[in-house]
């Protein structure tokens, strides 16, 4: 009910500050896990994606600091970030990383809708970047369908380092649902893994026309 009441205040008032265009959301399953792969440009991507899909439930990854911050503050985040379906994980370390991949894996087998952004952080000068290859890892562990997700200007509602949104137009685009579930078993599993990664890059590309980088993003991030 908190998170019905909480995304109904959120849509409206997307709606009446940003105007956002929202395309492709029929190619978003009503129901069975899916992965939503997306580029990512902005800390509220993150909400931006769950808001646009209002037919399901959308879990995303969320630095466990939002979860643990002491006082009236710390309670009202926590409250509010549970209720939009984040779920807490720490970062920094590898051990942290395979944690939130098998945190991720748990929720989509158990058929539900997860939010992953392949290039790990967020794009500070707007390229795409190398995809990594946790997204594979899923699809192919959950036999996961996997949609591509396209946006643009969620950058200029919250700039990296901004503390309040602001208004601005931002669109999100659904692709065509991807199926990994077979016709890789030829290739050993980082290969697959690699060239399921790479696809679900183009698909992105496709939606979004950003210019790519050949590299992987290193930039930290405050997500």
């Amino acid at each position: 009910m908190l998170y019905g009441a909480l995304r109904q205040t959120a849509a409206i008032l997307a709606r009446t500050l940003c105007r956002p265009t929202i395309e492709g959301r029929e190619n978003v399953p009503a129901t069975g896990s899916v992965i939503l792969a997306s580029n990512h440009l902005s800390f509220v991507d993150s909400v931006v994606i769950p808001l646009s899909v209002p037919q399901r439930r959308v879990r995303f990854l969320a630095k466990s600091d939002y979860f643990e911050t002491p006082g009236v503050k710390g309670r009202l985040t926590k409250t509010m970030f549970g209720a939009l379906g984040a779920m807490p994980v720490r970062r920094g370390s590898s051990r942290d990383a395979m944690v939130a991949l098998e945190t991720m894996l748990d929720r989509l087998n158990e058929g539900e809708a997860c939010v992953v952004y392949p290039e790990g952080t967020r794009s500070r000068d707007g390229r795409l970047y190398r995809g990594r290859t946790g997204v594979a890892h899923l699809a192919l562990e959950s036999k996961s369908l996997v949609v591509p997700v396209g946006i643009s200007g969620t950058q200029k509602v919250q700039p990296v380092g901004a503390g309040v949104p602001r208004p601005h137009p931002f669109t999100v685009r659904f692709g065509e649902p991807l199926d990994f579930s077979t016709g890789f078993d030829h290739l050993t599993p980082a290969k697959a893994r690699r060239a399921i990664t790479d696809r679900v890059m183009d698909a992105i590309h496709e939606l979004t026309g950003q210019e790519r980088a050949d590299t992987y993003n290193d930039h930290g991030s405050a997500d």
